[in-house]
């Protein structure tokens, strides 16, 4: 797998292309001046970093409290609760989650905590297959790569190389690199995806003590299609995603896609709290390291 070189390694090879390089720093620098002109035209912007930052300090020093709030109200809305030290222990909860109910496919959003924990790996090595429905981490799978940005997993890729990509893995014509035709085609291959995994994982965003609801954020509304169709639903969290009360997301959202790509907000914010009848929600609070 290409992932499993060193970034070093990998950044060398990267850069002697100079071509690619400059064209890769100025899609870099049209996302950094889309997020400069959404913050200097946010007239309580440095407030806002203020307020999130200060509610953040709140968290990180009433750490075990707010823990155990959002567990106590999360087990009120019928969710089932892990806790995972590492990674091992994170992908272990999950394969047995889906073990039990003799699952083997799962369908699953954009995640960097499933990421970081090479859950995807770990799961094929236990013969259960894993899509991720993300555009730009759908992309990164099929190409046997990691994702290369925290935000736009496929950033360093250019319309051409999807365009091969799609056309090797679903059949697309040769030469196909127009953006919307190719994403009407991972979309009509996604949804069958949709409609046939019994499990589907999420990320969290937000997880909000009060409530014991969490609030996943997408552009593509690919977490819902998971979530709201699959009999299993599964959130795995880091600690630090944790906020007090509801009132505090008004802060949250309107700093998140703003300081991520330059948008006032994600299309979809969407609030999980509880199972629809015939539906198991399980959430795995995950340590790593954070605490």
């Amino acid at each position: 797998m290409k992932g499993t070189q060193d970034h070093a390694t990998l950044a060398e090879v990267f850069n002697r292309d100079e071509d690619r390089v400059d064209w890769h720093d100025g899609a870099l620098w049209w996302i950094r001046q889309k997020r400069d002109r959404s913050a200097n035209l946010t007239p309580q912007w440095e407030e806002l970093r203020e307020a999130a930052s200060a509610i953040k300090s709140n968290v990180i020093s009433n750490l075990h409290d707010y823990l155990l709030q959002f567990e106590e109200n999360l087990k009120k809305n019928g969710v089932k609760v892990y806790w995972a030290s590492d990674a091992e222990e994170h992908n272990q909860i999950i394969h047995k989650i889906l073990s039990d109910k003799n699952i083997n496919q799962m369908v699953k959003s954009k995640s960097m905590l499933t990421e970081e924990c090479h859950l995807n790996e770990y799961l094929a090595d236990r013969g259960i297959d894993v899509i991720n429905s993300d555009l730009g981490e759908y992309i990164q799978q099929i190409d046997n790569e990691p994702p290369s940005h925290i935000v736009l997993p496929c950033i360093h890729k250019k319309k051409e190389e999807i365009g091969e990509l799609f056309h090797e893995h679903l059949g697309t014509e040769k030469g196909l690199s127009d953006p919307t035709l190719l994403t009407r085609v991972a979309r009509n291959h996604l949804r069958n995806v949709f409609m046939t995994r019994r499990a589907a994982l999420t990320g969290v965003n937000f997880a909000v003590a009060e409530t014991g609801e969490y609030v996943v954020c997408t552009n593509e509304g690919n977490a819902d299609m998971g979530a709201h169709l699959c009999e299993v639903q599964i959130a795995s969290m880091g600690l630090e995603k944790i906020i007090p009360e509801r009132k505090h997301l008004g802060v949250f959202l309107r700093l998140l896609a703003r300081s991520a790509i330059g948008q006032p907000i994600t299309i979809y914010s969407s609030h999980f709290r509880k199972p629809r009848p015939g539906q198991e929600m399980h959430l795995i609070l995950v340590d790593k390291g954070r605490s």
